[in-house]
């Protein structure tokens, strides 16, 4: 009960080694790391509790998880006609989140607030590009434009839970806020790409390899500070990191990037992204998916929008796809930014504006969206490459 550290770092050592087992299915290792963060969980095992120390972890490690999804970001590979799609299917899932989260409030019990709809629009870039990058996909036709899919399905609801979080301002000043920060997130990258004098790089690239590991400290520090600047100004702090993530990950492109980026991957992805994910499980409610019928069928029932909302807009695709690509893309679109699922979800319930059942669901369907989406697209590939 008194050492969480040790619990979690336990955990984020057994995943990966679980996910190396033979199966037949790979199953991916932050859906591990939540399972056993349940198992070693009050719910379960009763192992650790989540209490205060490991709720602020779980904070940081939050804010680790988007900046390394900001770092992940590449516009160069999608920009054009990708992004142009990507963009309107968005715009599509959103339209159609709406009208699902309408008709939940028509079922008894069900209170979903416009959190669940931008909820269900993400889709889990961080999922994808693994999957793409093993099958030798990213420079298709195919990868490129589920790339741009997965990244508007992570960058646009992070915006959207930042504006529709904001409740400091009017509509109007929010956009402007946001403009303002977009425009020093900008300002920041065009430092970080073109302020590049030899002594400073020198001085970066000699402090890589010593105690001091400066140019880590510099970007945890830029981190630390854009997730401030965001909250002062009245958005949610996973858009400054976010952000930060970004103007990092433009300003380290390239092989002379390659020993820091690996360093900064040994930081949060070694270190600070279990806490959020192990953390997640530990504090998962598993009394919650079985206290009632109706919360019940809302496990599978958000399963089945995922697909919905994030599939439909397959049919912007048909001239870049053929037939049989289309189910595989709409089913590895549907995929739930999990990470961003459960930030969405940890919010709104801090904030009240969000009930714990329909938390603890979405969380539930995100999981399985993970599991059965990207096998079931992988297996309909497989069938197609099979007669080539």
């Amino acid at each position: 009960m008194h050492h969480p550290i040790a619990f979690v770092i336990a955990v984020a050592i057994l995943a990966p080694l679980l996910a190396e087992i033979p199966i037949g299915l790979r199953l991916p290792v932050v859906v591990l790391e939540v399972a056993l963060g349940v198992l070693i969980g009050p719910q379960v095992l009763g192992l650790v509790e989540h209490g205060p120390f490991l709720e602020a972890m779980q904070t940081v490690g939050t804010t680790a998880v988007l900046f390394m999804a900001g770092m992940e970001l590449d516009f160069e590979r999608i920009r054009g006609r990708p992004l142009t799609l990507a963009l309107g299917g968005w715009g599509v899932s959103v339209a159609l989140g709406f009208l699902a989260v309408a008709l939940l409030h028509v079922v008894p019990g069900v209170e979903a607030p416009m959190m669940v709809t931008i909820a269900l629009t993400t889709t889990g870039l961080a999922t994808l590009l693994p999957i793409l990058r093993d099958g030798g996909q990213i420079e298709t036709g195919f990868g490129r434009l589920l790339l741009a899919a997965g990244t508007v399905g992570e960058v646009a609801p992070i915006v959207a839970v930042s504006l529709v979080l904001s409740n400091r301002y009017s509509s109007w000043q929010e956009l402007g806020f946001l403009l303002v920060f977009l425009a020093l997130v900008a300002g920041a990258a065009a430092v970080g790409i073109g302020a590049r004098p030899p002594a400073v790089l020198e001085l970066l690239a000699r402090t890589l390899r010593q105690s001091t590991q400066l140019p880590v400290r510099l970007a945890l520090f830029l981190m630390a500070v854009l997730g401030i600047v965001a909250a002062e100004i009245g958005f949610e702090r996973i858009l400054g990191a976010f952000a930060a993530g970004m103007i990092v990950g433009l300003a380290t492109r390239g092989r002379d990037g390659e020993p820091f980026r690996a360093k900064i991957d040994a930081v949060c992805f070694g270190f600070l992204t279990p806490f959020f994910f192990v953390g997640t499980g530990i504090a998962f409610d598993l009394g919650a998916l079985t206290r009632d019928l109706t919360t019940m069928a809302l496990v599978p029932s958000f399963l089945l929008l995922f697909f919905a909302i994030r599939g439909a807009p397959v049919f912007l695709y048909r001239r870049e796809l053929t037939p049989p690509e289309r189910l595989p893309f709409a089913l590895s679109s549907s995929v739930a930014s999990l990470g961003l699922v459960v930030v969405i979800t940890h919010i709104g319930l801090r904030t009240r504006s969000m009930n714990p059942d329909i938390a603890q669901a979405l969380i539930g369907a995100a999981l399985l969206s993970l599991l059965v989406y990207p096998t079931l697209a992988g297996f309909l590939l497989s069938r197609r490459a099979a007669p080539a």
